[in-house]
C-alpha cells in the first residue's frame, strides 16, 4: 500500500497541473472507484463539471483537492494499487482505468487526470471540508484550517509542522502494545505503513515488539527523528516501488527500494552489524528486523 512518501510524490506531481484548473468533464468507467461516494457516478460527474480546483492537499495517506468557492473537495485514497496519472487529452485508456477527469489549466492547457486501480480498493469521492480540531492547516499543501471529513479522524503525520511531539510521547507512555503496532495506528500518527515502520525501527535500534510504554523519552525522541529521516529520504527518492502498482503521475517508479535496510531483506546481512535480518509474522503482515542490533530489552 502506498505510504506517506508515495502519496506525497503523487500530490506534488499533480499540484502544478490541477491547482487552478477547471474540471471540464468527468468520465466514470467503474462505480467501484466511488465506494466512498454514496450518491454514485452521475452525481459525482454533475457536481464536479465546471468547478475549479483550489489546492492539492495531503495528510498521511489521504489526498484531497478543495474546490474553489465551496466547502467541498475531491478526496482520494489510493488503497493498495491506486494510481493518479497525468495524461494528454484524448490519450488511450489506461489499463485498469476507473475514472478520468478532463481539466483545463490557465497555464498548461488541456490535460487528463486518470484514476486507475488494479485491485479496486482505492476510491474517489466528493467530501465536505470541516474545521481542524487544533486550528492548524488541515494538511500539506493548503494553509487553511480545514480537512476532508473522511480524513479528519486520522492523526497528523511526522512531517506535518503541526505534529505534536509531546502529545505523541505521552500517548506512547499509555500504550501497552508493541511499538510496531502503535506506529501503524493511523489515528495516532498517519502515513507510516509496514515498510517505513520497519525501516525506522531498524534505524533507531528498537525491536518491533518492544512495548511502547517501556520506551524511554530518549528512545522515543530517537525513533521520531529516524522516522522523519526515513520518510524524507524515501520522499527524495520518489518512494518505494516493488512492482508496477506504485508509480508517480508520469508512470515512473520510485527507487527507495534500493536503500532499504530491513524490509524485504530476510536472511541477508544487516548493513550495520552483519547479522542476518529476520522476518516474523505480524498480524497479516511481516516484521523485518536485525535480532542482534534490535534486541528486545526488558523494562528498566
Amino acid at each position: 500500500m502506498p505510504e506517506l512518501p508515495e502519496v506525497e510524490v503523487v500530490r506534488a506531481g499533480l499540484a502544478p497541473a490541477i491547482v487552478g484548473a477547471r474540471i471540464a468533464g468527468v468520465e466514470v468507467h467503474d462505480e467501484r472507484a466511488l465506494t466512498r461516494h454514496a450518491p454514485g457516478g452521475a452525481h459525482f460527474a454533475r457536481e464536479l463539471e465546471g468547478r475549479r480546483v483550489r489546492a492539492a492537499v495531503r495528510r498521511g495517506k489521504f489526498l484531497w483537492f478543495p474546490l474553489a468557492e465551496a466547502d467541498t473537495a475531491i478526496v482520494a485514497h489510493l488503497g493498495m494499487s491506486g494510481q493518479m496519472l497525468l495524461r494528454s487529452p484524448g490519450a488511450p485508456a489506461e489499463r485498469h482505468e476507473r475514472i478520468r477527469l478532463a481539466i483545463e489549466h490557465p497555464d498548461h492547457g488541456e490535460l487528463a487526470v486518470v484514476f486507475a486501480d488494479q485491485r479496486t480498493f482505492g476510491s474517489l469521492a466528493i467530501d465536505d471540508l470541516v474545521p481542524t480540531s487544533d486550528g492548524a492547516p488541515g494538511g500539506f499543501g493548503d494553509p487553511l484550517p480545514v480537512v476532508a471529513s473522511q480524513a479528519a479522524h486520522i492523526g497528523r503525520d511526522p512531517l506535518d509542522p503541526a505534529f505534536d511531539d509531546r502529545a505523541f510521547r505521552a500517548a506512547l507512555a499509555r500504550r501497552r502494545s508493541a511499538i510496531k503496532r502503535v506506529l501503524l495506528d493511523q489515528n495516532l500518527v498517519s502515513g507510516i505503513g509496514n515498510i517505513y515502520a520497519d525501516e525506522s525501527l531498524w534505524a533507531a535500534r528498537i525491536h518491533p515488539e518492544t512495548i511502547a510504554a517501556d520506551l524511554s523519552t530518549r528512545a522515543v525522541n530517537r525513533l521520531l527523528a529516524e522516522v522523519r529521516l526515513v520518510l524524507q529520504k524515501a520522499l527524495a527518492e520518489g518512494g518505494t516501488s516493488f512492482d508496477a502498482q506504485y508509480v508517480n503521475v508520469n508512470g515512473q517508479a520510485g527507487y527507495f527500494a534500493h536503500s532499504l535496510n530491513a524490509y524485504g531483506r530476510t536472511g541477508e546481512a544487516c548493513q550495520r552489524c552483519g547479522g542476518p535480518v529476520a522476518r516474523v509474522a505480524f498480524t497479516n503482515r511481516s516484521s523485518h528486523f536485525c535480532p542482534r542490533c534490535q534486541r528486545k530489552r526488558r523494562p528498566g
